[in-house]
Protein backbone atom coordinates (compact mmCIF):
# COMPACT_ATOMS: atom_id res chain seq x y z
CA UNK A 1 0.00 0.00 0.00
CA UNK A 2 1.57 3.33 -1.05
CA UNK A 3 1.50 5.75 2.09
CA UNK A 4 1.09 9.63 1.19
CA UNK A 5 3.45 11.50 1.89
CA UNK A 6 3.85 14.30 4.48
CA UNK A 7 2.79 17.41 2.97
CA UNK A 8 -0.03 15.36 1.16
CA UNK A 9 -1.19 13.67 4.87
CA UNK A 10 -4.63 15.48 5.97
CA UNK A 11 -4.02 17.73 9.25
CA UNK A 12 -7.41 16.31 10.79
CA UNK A 13 -7.48 12.57 12.87
CA UNK A 14 -10.38 11.54 11.00
CA UNK A 15 -9.35 12.49 7.75
CA UNK A 16 -6.16 10.99 8.07
CA UNK A 17 -7.75 7.87 9.28
CA UNK A 18 -9.90 7.93 6.63
CA UNK A 19 -7.43 8.18 3.95
CA UNK A 20 -5.25 5.77 5.53
CA UNK A 21 -7.93 3.45 5.31
CA UNK A 22 -9.22 3.62 2.22
CA UNK A 23 -7.52 0.89 0.20
CA UNK A 24 -8.26 -1.46 2.90
CA UNK A 25 -11.96 -0.40 3.02
CA UNK A 26 -12.18 -1.03 -0.94
CA UNK A 27 -10.82 -4.18 -0.38
CA UNK A 28 -13.75 -5.40 2.28
CA UNK A 29 -16.50 -3.88 0.20
CA UNK A 30 -15.39 -6.42 -2.89
CA UNK A 31 -14.65 -9.69 -1.22
CA UNK A 32 -17.03 -11.97 -2.27
CA UNK A 33 -18.78 -12.01 0.62
CA UNK A 34 -19.75 -8.61 0.73
CA UNK A 35 -20.03 -8.09 -2.84
CA UNK A 36 -22.96 -11.21 -2.63
CA UNK A 37 -24.25 -9.55 0.81
CA UNK A 38 -24.82 -6.27 -1.18
CA UNK A 39 -26.65 -8.06 -4.19
CA UNK A 40 -28.70 -9.93 -1.41
CA UNK A 41 -26.96 -13.28 -1.65
CA UNK A 42 -26.71 -14.08 2.06
CA UNK A 43 -27.86 -17.20 4.02
CA UNK A 44 -28.71 -17.89 7.16
CA UNK A 45 -25.73 -19.44 8.14
CA UNK A 46 -23.66 -17.00 6.60
CA UNK A 47 -25.30 -14.42 8.40
CA UNK A 48 -25.03 -15.83 12.03
CA UNK A 49 -21.25 -16.31 11.45
CA UNK A 50 -21.13 -12.19 10.90
CA UNK A 51 -23.02 -11.69 14.05
CA UNK A 52 -21.30 -14.10 16.17
CA UNK A 53 -17.46 -12.43 14.57
CA UNK A 54 -19.26 -8.93 15.50
CA UNK A 55 -19.98 -9.85 19.02
CA UNK A 56 -16.66 -11.12 20.03
CA UNK A 57 -15.10 -8.19 18.52
CA UNK A 58 -17.39 -5.74 20.14
CA UNK A 59 -16.81 -7.65 23.84
CA UNK A 60 -13.73 -6.96 23.78
CA UNK A 61 -13.46 -3.23 21.88
CA UNK A 62 -15.86 -2.08 24.54
CA UNK A 63 -14.34 -3.39 27.33
CA UNK A 64 -10.90 -1.50 26.51
CA UNK A 65 -13.36 0.91 25.87
CA UNK A 66 -14.54 0.85 29.65
CA UNK A 67 -10.78 0.41 30.24
CA UNK A 68 -9.51 3.65 28.67
CA UNK A 69 -12.80 6.19 28.98
CA UNK A 70 -10.97 8.41 31.42
CA UNK A 71 -7.86 8.34 29.12
CA UNK A 72 -6.91 11.91 28.13
CA UNK A 73 -6.94 10.33 24.45
CA UNK A 74 -10.00 8.72 24.46
CA UNK A 75 -12.44 10.34 26.89
CA UNK A 76 -13.23 12.59 24.15
CA UNK A 77 -14.82 9.83 22.05
CA UNK A 78 -16.86 7.84 24.81
CA UNK A 79 -20.17 7.27 23.66
CA UNK A 80 -21.39 4.45 25.38
CA UNK A 81 -25.17 5.00 25.50
CA UNK A 82 -25.25 6.16 21.46
CA UNK A 83 -22.43 3.51 20.16
CA UNK A 84 -22.19 0.16 22.53
CA UNK A 85 -23.23 -2.75 20.66
CA UNK A 86 -23.03 -5.80 22.69
CA UNK A 87 -26.28 -5.86 24.20
CA UNK A 88 -28.12 -5.62 20.87
CA UNK A 89 -25.90 -8.51 19.66
CA UNK A 90 -27.15 -10.30 22.62
CA UNK A 91 -30.62 -10.08 21.47
CA UNK A 92 -29.63 -10.86 17.69
CA UNK A 93 -27.77 -13.78 18.74
CA UNK A 94 -30.21 -15.08 20.64
CA UNK A 95 -32.97 -14.45 17.63
CA UNK A 96 -29.57 -16.44 15.32
CA UNK A 97 -29.06 -19.55 17.65
CA UNK A 98 -31.41 -19.68 20.48
CA UNK A 99 -31.17 -19.19 24.36
CA UNK A 100 -27.85 -21.00 24.16
CA UNK A 101 -26.37 -19.01 21.98
CA UNK A 102 -23.21 -18.25 24.34
CA UNK A 103 -22.48 -22.15 24.23
CA UNK A 104 -22.62 -22.98 20.51
CA UNK A 105 -21.77 -19.50 18.38
CA UNK A 106 -18.67 -19.53 17.18
CA UNK A 107 -14.98 -18.34 17.83
CA UNK A 108 -12.89 -18.76 14.59
CA UNK A 109 -8.77 -18.45 14.83
CA UNK A 110 -9.19 -15.72 13.26
CA UNK A 111 -11.41 -13.89 15.71
CA UNK A 112 -9.35 -14.95 18.69
CA UNK A 113 -6.34 -12.87 17.22
CA UNK A 114 -8.81 -9.85 16.01
CA UNK A 115 -9.69 -10.04 20.01
CA UNK A 116 -6.02 -10.70 21.46
CA UNK A 117 -4.86 -7.50 19.38
CA UNK A 118 -7.83 -5.44 20.69
CA UNK A 119 -6.95 -6.44 23.99
CA UNK A 120 -3.25 -5.42 23.71
CA UNK A 121 -4.32 -2.09 22.02
CA UNK A 122 -6.36 -1.18 25.20
CA UNK A 123 -3.80 -2.26 27.55
CA UNK A 124 -0.37 -0.71 25.70
CA UNK A 125 -1.84 1.82 23.01
CA UNK A 126 -4.83 3.20 23.76
CA UNK A 127 -4.58 6.49 21.43
CA UNK A 128 -4.36 3.20 18.90
CA UNK A 129 -8.40 2.10 20.36
CA UNK A 130 -10.02 5.37 19.00
CA UNK A 131 -9.01 4.30 15.35
CA UNK A 132 -10.29 0.72 16.18
CA UNK A 133 -13.53 2.76 17.61
CA UNK A 134 -14.00 5.03 14.65
CA UNK A 135 -13.88 2.45 11.90
CA UNK A 136 -16.32 0.06 13.71
CA UNK A 137 -18.31 1.95 14.96
CA UNK A 138 -18.77 4.55 11.83
CA UNK A 139 -18.49 2.36 9.91
CA UNK A 140 -21.57 0.31 11.34
CA UNK A 141 -23.24 3.34 11.77
CA UNK A 142 -22.56 4.26 7.77
CA UNK A 143 -22.82 1.27 5.89
CA UNK A 144 -24.63 -0.86 8.46
CA UNK A 145 -27.78 0.71 7.67
CA UNK A 146 -27.85 -0.28 3.73
CA UNK A 147 -26.65 -3.73 5.02
CA UNK A 148 -29.89 -3.78 7.36
CA UNK A 149 -32.06 -3.51 4.56
CA UNK A 150 -30.64 -6.18 2.48
CA UNK A 151 -30.44 -8.31 5.12
CA UNK A 152 -33.99 -8.08 6.15
CA UNK A 153 -34.77 -8.42 2.44
CA UNK A 154 -33.05 -11.30 1.44
CA UNK A 155 -33.78 -13.31 4.99
CA UNK A 156 -36.75 -12.61 5.34
CA UNK A 157 -36.69 -10.96 8.30
CA UNK A 158 -39.71 -9.02 10.21
CA UNK A 159 -40.10 -5.63 9.94
CA UNK A 160 -40.17 -5.65 13.69
CA UNK A 161 -36.33 -5.23 12.95
CA UNK A 162 -36.04 -8.66 14.79
CA UNK A 163 -32.23 -10.17 14.23
CA UNK A 164 -31.12 -7.03 13.32
CA UNK A 165 -30.68 -4.87 16.48
CA UNK A 166 -27.34 -4.35 15.81
CA UNK A 167 -27.62 -2.24 13.03
CA UNK A 168 -30.02 0.33 14.80
CA UNK A 169 -28.80 3.47 16.97
CA UNK A 170 -32.44 4.39 19.34
CA UNK A 171 -30.20 7.30 20.92
CA UNK A 172 -28.38 8.66 18.20
CA UNK A 173 -31.11 11.14 16.67
CA UNK A 174 -29.35 11.76 12.91
CA UNK A 175 -26.52 9.85 12.21
CA UNK A 176 -25.15 12.27 9.66
CA UNK A 177 -24.88 14.92 12.87
CA UNK A 178 -23.60 12.41 15.63
CA UNK A 179 -20.64 11.69 12.91
CA UNK A 180 -19.61 15.31 12.40
CA UNK A 181 -19.80 15.62 16.54
CA UNK A 182 -17.29 12.38 16.95
CA UNK A 183 -14.63 13.34 14.15
CA UNK A 184 -14.97 16.81 15.71
CA UNK A 185 -14.11 14.79 19.18
CA UNK A 186 -11.73 13.20 17.82
CA UNK A 187 -9.66 15.97 16.09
Amino acid sequence: MERPQPDSMPQDLSEALKEATKEVHTQAENAEFMRNFQKGQVTREGFKLVMASLYHIYVALEEEIERNKESPVFAPVYFPEELHRKAALEQDLAFWYGPRWQEVIPYTPAMQRYVKRLHEVGRTEPELLVAHAYTRYLGDLSGGQVLKKIAQKALGLPSSGEGLAFFTFPNIASATKFKQLYRSRMN
